[in-house]
């Protein structure tokens, strides 16, 4: 990899794009950004992109000089063919499928193709996202055989070399606020607890010594166990 390498980093707002937003600003010359507003329930997530791309740009010269342009892709046909807890008022639950109902069918697939697209049309070969098969839910398309069958398929279907880069693919919580640690001390850490959002119910009002959100969903029991484990060994 050369330090003149470009990246573009699927951001959406929550810990874990943001551990590798920041990971990716360590590794590459230029970093740009894209999130997705698909009529998630927790869209407050894209109200959190903003302070949290300014606030990593303070915390080091460099990441300051690194850090390029955002994108935000609106993709309302997500929700409308998705019948799922996070597009529909519909419980939090275990499925007839024995998937969460916060599996949005065919969303991270989406998600690369439109990156795809759009880093084809910048001249970036490689993607970051937070894909994790550790803490992933169950969720299919975060396993690394989608994701490697993914970057297989754009570098085919765009007839040009693309390298997907998850850096959280085998860590579980604990690790990922520790790698956080590693990368930033501990204004990184303090930027993923006050800034970035995880919660399913986008719950901004209550918070907590891990952050924001409602505490009860899967993804806030996740980072409130994750960070409990990573403070017990730290």
């Amino acid at each position: 990899m050369s330090l003149l390498d470009k990246a573009l980093v699927l951001f959406s707002g929550g810990q874990d794009s943001t551990v590798c937003l920041a990971w990716a600003l360590e590794r590459f010359a230029q970093v740009e950004t894209v999130g997705f507003d698909y009529g998630q329930r927790h869209a407050v997530e894209l109200e959190a992109r903003p302070p949290i791309r300014a606030r990593l740009a303070m915390l080091s010269p460099l990441w300051r000089s690194r850090l390029g342009d955002d994108h935000v892709m609106k993709i309302d046909a997500l929700a409308a063919i998705s019948e799922t807890a996070l597009t529909r008022e519909v419980a939090i639950e275990t499925g007839e499928t024995g998937l969460p109902t916060t599996f949005v069918p065919g969303r991270n697939l989406i998600f690369f193709s439109f990156a795809g697209a759009l880093a084809y049309r910048r001249g970036i070969k490689h993607l970051v996202a937070g894909m994790c098969e550790t803490d992933f839910s169950g969720y299919p398309d975060c396993r690394d055989d989608t994701v490697k069958a993914m970057q297989l398929a754009l570098s085919l279907g765009l007839d040009r070399r693309c390298v997907i880069h998850t850096p959280l693919m085998w860590i579980d919580k604990a690790a990922t606020f520790a790698l956080a640690q590693d990368i930033g001390g501990a204004p990184l850490i303090d930027l993923l607890l006050a800034e970035t959002h995880t919660c399913y119910l986008g719950d901004r009002q209550h918070r907590h010594a891990w952050g924001f959100g409602c505490g009860e969903c899967p993804a806030c029991r996740l980072r409130a166990d994750g960070y409990a484990k990573w403070k017990a060994g730290s």
